[in-house]
């Protein structure tokens, strides 16, 4: 490896305090209970005053100091100057012109001789649609002399047909999906199976924050703004300031796994009644695992509704800036892990079991890096930020290096692999990790195609997961984590492994399953993730969002258009499930929910980018020059090779 022997040394430092002004929220904070409600009465008696009947509060300070005194009567003089210190400025979602057009949802044809620069907004000229015209024309000629039209275009325009009614049909059950707080939109439900007893519902009747991703997606490309702004600003009053779980605390900064708008009775008036939101931050949850990735997708969402509406006003609000900052500053803590991977626990993501994916899961590490990306582009320029973007940079250089250094394989990585000594003791060891080449998987020596790569599922001593993760190979693509050509190299071997990846319905969480008595001590038996099922190699229809947006990126949306087909033959004749069973996915999952929202959204989302592709920049990040400049002078100074000295006073990241 050209790369192997270097090593990155970046400014880092301690960081006191990330914003000046954060030790008054705190104290406000401390006086939460240990219970956070979000409360908006839904009907009122004469005597009560509605303070959080508005979806945009001025302060996050006044959210957290009226928490527990929402419910008390206010009286007198007092009433007018307590609510002028907590007046709230309601502003209306302006109403805009959809971004993506409605026309062109049918089948797509790809000329690959054509060029395709979507990302600048030229005009798609690859992407060529049949027309209501070219059916017309069609029809007279098979008319006119018994034989069928060329080029089939009667088929294909009736191909068209079918694709707009499923996504008359998906439109229909996302908005059937939404969820209402004080009669405004605020967010979409995970599931809405009528064939789900009330007693097997669990919690997919709340508000996932990594499940509206999609769909608030599919409304911003839409034009359709006024729910996502909601979703943002009441998440983000749910934040963890003072929230604990038996009996410890998360870090400040920690956004819930989801929440859910209870009515309740409002106290001391039988007549009256509240609506309340009530987060789960996975005390609730199977497993009792905190989310890690909810953080890092509000985070992204914000920056998206930012370019896709034009409305800036609302990352740079006090509060939302405020939002940002805890989670930076929770996910860039020190602690006892050395590398600039995100270090998590099992089941704190996507695959939210027990799938052997604690330490450093690629999809985690992808997330982190795109989040880092959108949050130092939506920061405010101010005293309190300047430290935190000085460690925001290292980290991103660090993170950059570490991944697509150690965590990418190929064949000719895969042969390397095969050829490592062990037991390498110094700073030049070319085996850094001291990784058994027996290791190495039969599965994988077959599988690997000759051209084509992929970033392996998780990094730790002793261990490599060989396992192909599809999210985090394909946000690495869409968040720059990746180089070009590793982002090329990702959807060659998607391409050269479509029967496996894709089959019958996209697309296969990862690959391959765990079997056998691998199964069993991994998984710990679980009756769920069985082989080829749910976590464990099961086919996810809502990953189609994220190929179209990687395949745009990389000028390759044929790709995404291939698996949109394959999707549109039997996704709604099943009744749009979350899961599919079977190595080529063909059973509907065992457990699977039906009208899985984000497998509804999922698809949506890719068929407005395909029919847009310049709308996928609001998810696209580009690599920055001044990292990528960084990065190659710390490869190319290596620090390492000088001897021991006093420590330096320099934050130092092993990579």
């Amino acid at each position: 490896m050209a790369t192997s022997e270097a090593v990155l040394q970046v400014l880092g430092g301690s960081l006191p305090s990330l914003f000046g002004y954060d030790h008054s929220f705190r104290e406000l904070g401390s006086s939460r209970t240990s219970r956070s409600f979000i409360r908006c009465k839904k009907k009122r008696g004469p005597n009560y005053v509605n303070f959080l009947n508005c979806a945009n509060t001025s302060y996050r300070a006044i959210m957290v100091d009226l928490s527990l005194r929402i419910r008390r009567p206010v009286h007198g003089n007092i009433s007018h100057s307590y609510l002028r210190s907590v007046k709230c400025k309601c502003q209306q979602a302006d109403s805009a012109s959809s971004i993506a057009s409605e026309k062109g949802n049918g089948t797509w044809f790809v000329d690959n001789d054509q060029s395709f620069d979507t990302i600048h907004g030229d005009t798609p000229s690859a992407l060529q649609f049949e027309t209501v015209r070219e059916l017309k024309v069609g029809e007279e000629d098979f008319q006119s002399n018994g034989s069928l039209p060329p080029n089939g275009s009667v088929e294909d325009a009736l191909n068209k047909i079918a694709g707009n009614s499923i996504e008359d049909e998906a439109w229909e059950l996302l908005r059937e999906s939404m969820v209402y707080y004080c009669g405004s939109p605020i967010g979409t439900i995970a599931a809405k199976d009528p064939t789900s007893s009330n007693a097997n519902v669990l919690n997919y009747d709340q508000v996932f924050i990594r499940d509206f991703i999609p769909s608030g997606i599919a409304f911003l490309l839409k034009g359709e703004y006024e729910i996502v702004r909601n979703f943002i600003l009441h998440t983000l009053q749910l934040q963890s300031w003072e929230k604990t779980m038996d009996c410890h605390s998360p870090g400040q900064g920690l956004m819930p796994a989801s929440f859910k708008v209870r009515t309740v009775p409002l106290d001391g008036d039988d007549s009256a009644t509240e609506e309340v939101l009530d987060p789960d931050f996975g005390e609730a949850a199977i497993g009792r695992v905190a989310p890690v990735d909810s953080g890092l997708w509000w985070i992204i969402l914000l920056r998206a509704y930012g370019k896709s509406s034009g409305d800036l006003s609302v990352q740079e609000r006090i509060d939302v800036q405020t939002g940002i900052k805890m989670i930076l500053r929770l996910c860039l803590a020190d602690g006892f892990d050395m590398f600039p991977t995100l270090l998590v626990t099992d089941g704190s993501c996507m695959i939210d079991r027990r799938m052997g994916i604690h330490g450093h899961p690629l999809e985690i590490q992808a997330l982190f890096h795109s989040a880092l990306l959108c949050a130092r582009e939506m920061l405010t320029p101010e005293d309190g930020s300047a430290d935190l973007i000085r460690a925001l940079n290292n980290r991103l250089v660090a993170l950059s290096f570490h991944i697509r250094e150690y965590y990418w394989i190929d064949m000719k990585k895969l042969n390397e692999i095969y050829r490592y000594n062990t037991e390498e003791y110094s700073y030049d060891a070319v085996n850094k990790f001291n990784i058994y080449p027996d290791q190495i998987s039969p599965w994988l020596v077959e599988w690997m195609p000759s051209k084509g790569g992929y970033l392996i599922g998780n990094l730790q001593p002793a261990h490599m997961d060989f396992r192909f993760f599809s999210l985090g190979n394909m946000w690495s693509i869409v968040c720059s984590l990746t180089t070009d050509d590793q982002s090329h190299a990702i959807l060659d071997l998607i391409e050269a492994k479509w029967t496996d990846l894709v089959a019958d319905m996209p697309f296969k969480i990862c690959y391959p399953a765990l079997e056998g008595q691998e199964w069993k001590i991994i998984t710990g038996c679980d009756p769920k993730n069985t082989p080829w099922s749910y976590h464990n190699g099961g086919a996810w229809p809502t990953l189609l969002w994220q190929l179209a947006v990687a395949s745009i990126k990389m000028n390759r949306p044929e790709i995404a258009a291939k698996a949109v087909e394959v999707a549109e033959k039997r996704i709604a004749r099943d009744k749009w499930p979350e899961y599919y069973d079977t190595k080529k996915a063909r059973f509907i999952g065992k457990q699977a929910r039906l009208f899985q929202t984000w497998s509804i959204a999922g698809y949506l989302v890719a068929k407005l980018l395909l029919a847009n592709p310049s709308a996928a920049k609001i998810l696209i990040s580009q690599e920055d020059s001044d990292l990528l400049n960084a990065f190659s002078c710390a490869i190319s100074s290596n620090p390492r090779r000088k001897k021991r000295g006093p420590r330096s006073s320099q934050k130092t990241y092993i990579v």
